[in-house]
C-alpha cells in the first residue's frame, strides 16, 4: 500500500524525531536523477524568524512520511546540503522546476501548464518516493474544461525546461480524482507496456 501527496502538500511539514522533537520543516523537494524520484530536502528552522537550514534531509533517511509529518530517527539523519546536491549530481542531472512547463503529447497535442508534482510514498521505512504524475491547469484542447486535472506519467519521461512530453495515449487517463489516481497510473504504465 502507498499514500499519493501533492508536493505542494509536502512544502512546509515538520520533521519530527522519534524522541518526538519538532527539528525542521521542509522546504523544497529534491528530486534525483531525470526528476523520476524524491532524493531528499532541503530544510527551513523553526519557529517565526527562522530561515533556510545549511543541513538537508536524504530521502534514505527518512523513517515515515504522510500528510501530517516526516519522520526521522534522530538529528543525525540530517547531512551538510552541500553533500546531498552533491551526491545527487553524481547520480545524474537534477531535474529543473518543473512547475509552469507545458506537458505536451508525443503527437504535438497540448494538456495544459503543470501546476504541482503527484508523489507516490511506498508504506514503510525505506520504500520509495516516485514522481508518478502532474497536477495540471487543463488546455482547452483537452476538453475537459477549467477544473485542474491529473495527468498520470510514464516510468521515464522526456523534460526540457519548458516542456514535459508524454506519450498521446496519457490522454486516455487523465482524471480529477487523487484519491484514485494511483489506479490510473497503473493502467497507464500496464497500457504503455503491452503496446511495446
Amino acid at each position: 500500500m502507498s499514500i499519493l501527496l501533492r508536493s505542494s502538500e509536502i512544502i512546509k511539514l515538520p520533521v519530527v524525531t522519534f524522541a518526538g522533537e519538532d527539528i525542521a520543516q521542509i522546504k523544497d523537494i529534491m528530486y534525483g536523477a531525470h526528476g523520476g524520484e524524491v532524493g531528499g530536502f532541503t530544510l527551513n528552522g523553526r519557529g517565526l524568524f527562522s530561515g533556510p537550514l545549511k543541513t538537508a534531509l536524504p530521502w534514505e533517511r527518512v523513517v515515515g512520511l504522510g500528510p501530517d509529518a516526516v519522520i526521522i530517527r534522530d538529528e543525525d539523519a540530517l547531512t551538510p546540503t552541500e553533500s546531498l546536491l552533491a551526491a545527487m549530481q553524481s547520480t545524474g542531472p537534477a531535474a529543473g522546476d518543473i512547475l509552469g512547463s507545458q506537458v505536451l503529447t508525443d503527437d504535438g497535442a497540448a494538456l495544459g501548464v503543470v501546476v504541482d508534482v503527484v508523489i507516490e510514498v511506498a508504506d514503510g521505512g525505506g520504500g520509495q518516493a516516485d514522481v508518478v504524475g502532474y497536477e495540471i491547469d487543463p488546455a482547452e484542447g483537452l476538453g475537459r474544461g477549467t477544473n485542474r486535472m491529473l495527468i498520470p506519467l510514464p516510468d521515464t519521461l522526456s523534460a526540457s525546461g519548458e516542456y514535459l512530453m508524454v506519450p498521446a495515449a496519457a490522454r486516455e487517463f487523465v482524471t480529477d480524482d487523487l484519491a484514485g489516481f494511483g489506479a490510473a497510473v497503473d493502467d497507464f504504465r500496464a497500457h504503455l507496456r503491452g503496446q511495446r
